[in-house]
């Protein structure tokens, strides 16, 4: 039976929506001083629906053409970028007014003949050298090509989205298949993935030091960029790597390189199917589980329970479902992304803590992050 409260809720939006319908009422609401603001505001909402494809479009076409490094020096001139970009100075100057109208570029006055000069605008500027968004930016030409029909890809009976082949370690075979990756076959994932974990490990690490552990098991740590952070924030703990052969492959070649690898070893398995190594005090799953269903997410923890001893640690980060002020990222961006790769879904805190809970963990918390758009933690120990 409905309650009665339910009843009189559904009843005011219902009015409220056959409100927003009517033609009449939106004209009238934009004309009325009051209202006008409200209703211009929810007008440019509905159009940047309408047209984020196309904003998206003309921040990829300034990360390829490496507009945002050529003004990182300062103003140039529309001649001057048109010939760096290749590009006439028309389509230069359709592209600049884009970017403008997205604060990606701003205008700086005039040249010497009159023609405008561009600098970088305040979502262009933090975008210089920042490898982990720029490396994403390229990277969503393929999940674009599979949202081309976003019904189908619903529905699964369009074609294999190319997401799905991007990550091998999310097919129906991974289980069996994991020791047969290549490095190659794994180069392009493992590259995109290290490339954004100096941010995360940054936030990770602020939020909760790792000084007072001695050894850290980092399950699904792809090329060990996380670690390599960790390193330098903790000189004293040893650092052990886990992921799958040809990952943990390129994992000892950064640790190598990073002077660390004394005190970090990068051991090739699959966390599906493998046990993991024990010892460790700590455990971190660094964005991983939201890339699988909640039967093989409980097996990874389960398996990490069975690595710790009782009270140990473990610290599980990535992006959640429901985090307040980024709602579309966790279930709009997070939520089409994960289906085109085949695999696994956006949760809340409370969903990823039942999962913990479930593995053997207790004392699950939420640790307050600078940017939870980009990564949440949740912290627990073993029983």
């Amino acid at each position: 039976m409905i309650s009665a409260s339910l009843f009189w809720s559904d009843r005011l939006l219902g009015w409220r929506d056959r409100l927003l319908a009517n033609p009449a009422f939106l004209r009238a609401a934009s004309g009325f001083v009051l209202t006008r603001p409200i209703a211009h505001k929810r007008a440019r909402e509905v159009f940047d629906l309408v047209a984020g494809f196309v904003y998206s479009q003309v921040l990829a076409a300034c990360v390829k053409l490496d507009l945002f490094a050529k003004l990182a020096n300062g103003p140039q001139s529309l001649a001057v970028l048109a010939q760096q970009m290749d590009l006439t100075l028309e389509a230069a100057e359709r592209l600049l007014a884009a970017a403008q109208s997205i604060k990606l570029v701003e205008k700086r006055g005039l040249d010497a003949d009159g023609k405008p000069r561009y600098g970088l605008g305040v979502l262009g500027a933090p975008l210089v050298g920042n490898e982990a968004v720029l490396a994403m930016i390229k990277h969503h030409a393929t999940l674009y090509n599979d949202l081309a029909d976003p019904v189908a890809l619903l529905r699964g009976d369009g074609p294999p989205p190319e997401l799905s082949g991007y990550y091998p370690y999310t097919a129906d075979n991974a289980p069996t298949k994991a020791s047969e990756l290549s490095p190659e076959k794994v180069a392009s994932y493992s590259q995109l993935m290290a490339a954004s974990q100096p941010l995360v490990a940054t936030e990770i690490l602020d939020a909760f030091p790792l000084t007072r552990f001695r050894s850290l098991l980092d399950v699904g740590g792809g090329e060990g960029r996380f670690l390599t952070s960790v390193a330098a924030r903790a000189p004293h703990l040893k650092l052990t790597l886990f992921d799958l052969p040809a990952v943990a492959e390129r994992a000892r070649a950064r640790f190598a390189t990073a002077g660390i690898a004394d005190r970090a070893q990068a051991i090739g398995g699959n966390f599906l199917a493998d046990t993991l190594p024990t010892g460790a005090d700590i455990a971190s799953l660094v964005r991983v589980i939201h890339d699988h269903d909640d039967e093989r997410a409980l097996t990874i923890l389960k398996s990490v329970r069975r690595a710790l001893p009782v009270g140990a640690t473990l610290i599980l980060a990535e992006p959640m479902s429901g985090t307040r002020g980024a709602e579309a990222m966790g279930d709009a961006y997070f939520g089409f992304y994960l289906l085109a790769m085949g695999r696994g879904r956006p949760r809340t805190k409370e969903e990823l803590s039942a999962l913990i809970e479930a593995a053997g963990f207790g004392g699950v918390r939420l640790l307050p992050t600078r940017i939870p758009l980009q990564v949440r933690l949740l912290v627990a120990q073993a029983k």
